[in-house]
């Protein structure tokens, strides 16, 4: 979340930059790398998350696991 956050604090700058520039190739070519920055952290904001909700699928699983052999180990 602070990556993205971050993405756009820096989009804000600069576009805002690009404004000030007298030509219009300049302004396009800044706000295509603002865009391409953002995607990146997007993305890597989603990997992060992906791979946190897996991480703890696994640890659910491996505690459900545990929970099961204890069970059943008090029924023997």
């Amino acid at each position: 979340m602070r990556k993205i956050v971050f993405a756009a604090a820096i989009a804000t700058s600069a576009l805002g930059l690009a404004a000030c520039s007298e030509t219009a190739e300049g302004v396009e070519e800044a706000a295509e790398g603002v865009a391409a920055d953002v995607e990146a952290n997007a993305e890597a904001v989603a990997e992060t998350a992906e791979g946190a909700m897996e991480e703890t699928a696994d640890a659910a699983e491996g505690a459900m696991e545990e929970v099961a052999e204890a069970a059943e180990e008090v029924t023997e």
